[in-house]
């Protein structure tokens, strides 16, 4: 035999092998129902394996070979959701969901709602992206609106299909955007804390950091060895999906071979859903993995458009979470914790306990009206929880008291770390240290300063905080850019390496996003949704800080409060030389959301008909992708949205639209198709 024929008879094999080792992987890892032995699935893999050692060009990306990991990456890269992954509101009773049942009704005008409910898993969220049936790209929540990319990591998880499975009556979508939720099921979390004990590593506290830690692993190859798992609940993007219900949805995508939960139940009443709620909440100990709670969706996928979303959260939707687990056990002492905005907060060391496989031995006491509605001292048995099964928290006492020799709790006259005097600020319930250089308070604010979604700095961690702080090396932000390698020689236990690593990422830091070095700053109210709002609106701090409050709080997502804090922190001529300095030390702030999204004057005087519009794209495109529209559209100061309602004012329509153009001819909304639009945009590009 030639090698022609021997080539074309192995590249045949090689894709029946395929084929039947995606069904044996599928049938065993998503159906729980295997026809062959582990033996036979392994003499396939082998037999494959050695096709594609013999002939490279036939390892292809959707191989189940590839499950085995790559060679290990230097960093993460990151990319952007082509629709937000918004989090949930959330219910903790009956009254709550039913509240949430009638704003529905009236929004949407109704009197009865179908729902579909399913569990809530505790695990990591990710993105799957298919191109013509192939998984290109998997990239993980992140903050919502960016994640990192972590396909190979992704390929590594058996029950997560590399290429989707074709039935003749339904055609694989061009584009398909699924989103999961990524686990490790409670026995195989236990296997995995025995063996890190057997290797003397550290134990994960919990499954979900399990399965976040092994999704961060820049060697895909350990992330292959770890019991990962999925379910599929929701969809982003879509090209030629077409459906019309959440059941429906679920349908397909079982069909295409993803692993949906078991526990999903369709065509609920909101009675019934709160019924299935106090039965699952029965089966939480049980299941084989971790739950917080039950997702109640509307199940129509029109009047989901129609509610639309807010700025974190779809309104269609909403997480009933379960009660959290608690314990009691017993107080040894109430100690102050000072916090980066001065805060002080009272806090229960307690004698250990384990809650929910965690062993606690502290726990917040909220505040000093708390303590007092409670009536808690030292010595006292108390019920704690882990609030969203996480956050340890002392909730009341436990029975009578056994001893009266511990006298009430009162509330410092004085700072415990730098003795400033103490207030109590008016219609707060928090008491604050006065002096904003309190060693604690700049210990926090650091800690914040240098995390991952503000500079970023590695190697900073709470010990070295605290050295620096106590150290007086730094005492603002400004002083961490001005460290010397001898600086840090002279801390405990830093040797030459770990200096050198330590200004070296300190250095490469300094050119930041705007918005980061806002989140980064420690602002009251301005978290990362803030952070980024701000940025669109304003190019540089200097901008920001000629902003009026009523200015700030114009800005469409942010409310007054914020708006106060921030022209608060910007009128402060301390806050303003500490910025002054940094920048003066090498900062440079970027700010490309500002250029991206806020180009009005340019807008303005080109005329756009997009200008301040409201429109929907659908179907596909054929000289252009669906993300490059979009930013075309908001250049052209356009707000994109996702879904038709009656505010649209244009829908760009493409190959293959469904549902969107139909409502949107209903509700006689303009429709452009994709000729008209790239006429639109070359008048506009050359006006």
């Amino acid at each position: 035999m030639n090698k022609e024929k021997q080539y074309q008879k192995l590249k045949k094999e090689a894709e029946i092998l395929r084929q039947k080792l995606n069904e044996h992987s599928h049938r065993y890892h998503v159906l729980d129902d295997p026809v062959i032995s582990d033996a036979e699935y392994d003499r396939l893999m082998q037999r494959l394996i050695d096709i594609e050692e013999m002939y490279g060009d036939l390892k292809t990306a959707d191989s189940p070979t590839q499950r085995v990991g790559a060679s290990p990456l230097k960093s993460f890269t990151t990319a952007q959701h082509t629709y937000p992954m918004l989090g949930l509101d959330n219910a903790f009773s009956d009254q709550d969901v039913l509240q949430f049942h009638d704003r529905l009704k009236k929004n949407l005008n109704v009197d009865n709602i179908v729902y579909i409910v399913e569990p809530k898993l505790d695990g990591v969220a990710v993105e799957l992206v298919y191109e013509k049936g192939v998984l290109t790209r998997a990239v993980t929540r992140g903050d919502g609106i960016t994640g990192e990319v972590v396909t190979e990591n992704i390929r590594t998880i058996k029950s997560i299909p590399l290429n989707l499975i074709v039935h003749d009556n339904n055609a694989i979508p061009d584009l398909l955007e699924v989103r999961g939720e990524v686990i490790i099921n409670k026995k195989d979390f236990d296997a995995l804390n025995r063996s890190r004990l057997e290797n003397r590593e550290n134990l994960f506290a919990n499954s979900r950091n399990a399965a976040a830690g092994s999704l961060r692993q820049l060697d895909s190859r350990i992330t292959a060895k770890r019991p990962l798992d999925i379910f599929i609940y929701g969809a982003g993007e879509s090209h030629g999906l077409n459906i019309k219900s959440q059941q429906e949805m679920y349908h397909r995508f079982k069909d295409m071979g993803f692993k949906i939960n078991p526990l999903i139940k369709s065509n609920m009443t909101i009675h019934g859903a709160l019924a299935w709620y106090k039965e699952l909440e029965s089966l939480r100990v049980s299941l084989p993995y971790e739950i917080d709670g039950m997702v109640i969706k509307v199940d129509d996928v029109e009047m989901q458009q129609a509610l639309g979303q807010k700025a974190r959260s779809p309104k269609w939707a909403i997480a009933y979470k379960f009660p959290a687990m608690e314990e009691v056990t017993v107080i040894r002492d109430i100690i102050i914790q000072v916090g980066r905005t001065g805060a002080l907060t009272p806090v229960a060391l307690l004698e250990p306990v384990d809650i929910g496989g965690v062993t606690i031995t502290r726990a917040t006491l909220h505040n000093s009206d708390e303590i007092e509605r409670m009536d808690i001292r030292t010595g006292d048995s108390v019920l704690v929880i882990r609030a969203g099964d996480v956050i340890p928290k002392v909730i009341k006492r436990a029975g009578p008291r056994t001893s009266n020799n511990h006298k009430p709790f009162k509330m410092p006259e004085f700072c415990p770390v730098c003795h400033a005097i103490v207030k109590k600020i008016e219609d707060e319930v928090v008491y604050r240290c006065t002096n904003s250089a309190c060693p604690a308070q700049i210990k926090e604010r650091l800690k914040h300063f240098v995390s991952r979604d503000g500079f970023d700095i590695e190697g900073i961690g709470d010990k070295l905080s605290k050295q620096l702080v106590e150290q007086k090396l730094v005492t603002s932000f400004a002083d961490l850019f001005c460290l010397k390698h001898s600086d840090l020689l002279k801390l405990d236990r830093m040797g030459e390496k770990s200096a050198a690593n330590i200004i070296k990422a300190i250095e490469s830091s300094k050119t930041i996003s705007f918005k980061r070095l806002l989140y980064a700053l420690g602002i009251h109210y301005t978290g990362e949704t803030a952070a980024r709002l701000i940025a669109e609106r304003y190019e540089n701090i200097e901008q920001l800080s000629k902003a009026t409050r009523e200015e700030i709080a114009g800005i469409d997502g942010i409310g007054p409060v914020t708006a106060a804090a921030l022209s608060d922190f910007f009128d402060s001529p301390e806050n303003r030389l500490v910025i002054e300095k940094m920048i003066k030390a090498g900062v440079m702030p970027v700010n490309d959301l500002y250029h991206k999204n806020r180009v009005q004057a340019h807008i303005s005087e080109s005329n756009s008909q997009f200008f301040q519009k409201r429109v929907v794209l659908t179907g596909s495109l054929e000289t252009m992708t669906r993300k490059d529209a979009k930013e075309k559209l908001i250049a052209m100061g356009a707000k994109v949205t996702s879904s038709v309602s009656s505010k649209t004012d244009y829908v760009i329509c493409g190959k293959g639209a469904g549902s969107k153009l139909e409502k949107a001819e209903n509700l006689q909304i303009k429709i452009i198709d994709e000729g008209l639009f790239n006429t639109m945009m070359k008048k506009w590009t050359a006006g």
